[in-house]
């Protein structure tokens, strides 16, 4: 059936890693949405930078994808197909992390559904978890592993790549993109959890108000001491109430073998809900790839289909919390003399750090001091390692790595 003959008409808008596993994707799947909707979708048309017109293909649409990326021009033909009254489904973290509100704002007063399931940890629903199953529920935390990417490096640095060699590994099996800064750097997360930040608690978070902390620096032997406290490495993001407010934030961490995000490998993602009502429920599934994107994509082409006019919840700010105390990993380089231990223990406890665990390795000007500390908060540690660095027996400013301690088991 052609768009000319009466279909569901689909307009897409990119032909990308996205956009073609998503048109191919829709024409395979069209008999069975056709059975479940009543209607059978078709693809109306595609722009893309050297092809289609944006006002013809609107004119002739039931619903605008929108799989360019980048704020402009997404932003203007996302608000322009809001206008028309169109439901419009985007994978755009980016445009959705910056320009939220607005579109929200737009869609609540064309009456028209905005869809962006793909735009948060690859094909785990947890948009609609978050927004039907658990609407009842007070939420406290939602965390979790939302970048594939960076996800496959940590496991194969794990299995003692380098970060250089496992991020080539990554590029070579399409993990990672030419150009991974935005993964590697943390942002992408950093732009998802400002959208599950704002389902999640209502607070309209935007991207550059979420701190974030990619895995470049990571070393290798920082992975190989962890294995001996029984801690693995994760990229994490987190959005959790604290003291009335709110904290997001990304950054690596390590986990004990008992959290449910510790044993998510390779390129898969794994969210973590918690609140009183239901503990903690995880869920987990491919988080990077062209036809796992667009398959969920097309999931929300067909919740677009379907009687019911979504939207988030109008937006409650939350005063955002910034310095959150954590358990953290230390690694010094210093020189094995007599009181260097005690030396910076002393320094770590005048700023109420206090250690659980220690290592202590090599000897003469090359060894090192591996500690694990109990929860502080963050600005402690920091202003005890900037005073260690004065000691002439450190031989470089000491790296410091977040250690979530809670396990269900």
């Amino acid at each position: 059936m052609s768009a000319e003959q009466g279909g569901f008409r689909v307009a897409l808008l990119g032909h990308g890693n996205v956009g073609a596993p998503f048109a191919a994707l829709l024409e395979e799947r069209a008999d069975a949405i056709e059975r479940l909707t009543g209607r059978r979708p078709v693809l109306a048309g595609v722009l893309t930078q050297s092809r289609g017109d944006f006002g013809e293909l609107l004119a002739a649409s039931d619903l605008v994808v929108e799989l360019i990326g980048g704020l402009e021009p997404a932003r203007e033909y996302v608000l322009a197909a809001l206008a028309a009254g169109l439901p419009v489904v985007s994978a755009n973290k980016l445009l959705l992390s910056q320009h939220g509100e607005e579109l929200f704002a737009a869609a609540a007063a064309a009456g028209v559904q905005l869809r962006f399931e793909a735009a948060v940890a690859g094909v785990i629903p947890v948009i609609r978890v978050i927004e039907g199953s658990l609407a009842a529920a007070h939420i406290e935390r939602v965390h979790g592993i939302v970048n594939g990417t960076t996800n496959y490096v940590l496991s194969a640095m794990e299995r003692g790549l380098s970060y250089e060699d496992a991020l080539t590994e990554a590029q070579q099996k399409g993990f990672a993109e030419a150009d991974p800064s935005d993964d590697v750097s943390g942002r992408d997360a950093a732009a998802k959890m400002a959208i599950l930040a704002r389902l999640a608690f209502g607070a309209p978070v935007r991207l550059d108000e979420v701190p974030y902390e990619g895995i470049e620096h990571l070393q290798s032997d920082d992975l190989e001491y962890a294995r001996e406290f029984g801690l693995g490495l994760k990229l994490i993001g987190t959005a959790e109430r604290i003291d009335g407010g709110l904290s997001v934030r990304v950054h690596p961490a390590f986990l004990y073998a008992g959290h449910p995000l510790a044993s998510v490998t390779g390129s898969f993602n794994a969210v973590t809900v918690e609140s009183q009502a239901i503990t903690e429920i995880t869920m987990s599934g491919p988080g990077a790839g062209g036809m796992q994107t667009a398959s969920a994509v097309l999931g929300d082409v067909v919740g677009a289909m379907l009687p019911g006019t979504w939207r988030p919840a109008p937006a409650t700010p939350m005063e955002l919390v910034r310095d959150v105390a954590s358990a953290f990993y230390l690694h010094m380089e210093v020189a094995d003399r007599p009181g260097v231990l005690a030396a910076v223990t002393a320094v770590l406890g005048e700023h109420g750090v206090s250690i659980k665990s220690v290592i202590q390795r090599g000897m003469g000007e090359s060894a090192r001091l591996v500690m694990i500390t109990h929860p502080v908060v963050e600005s402690r540690l920091r202003d005890a390692v900037d005073e260690t660095v004065r000691f002439d027996f450190v031989r470089q400013r000491p790296r410091t790595i977040r250690v979530i301690e809670e396990e269900f088991v």
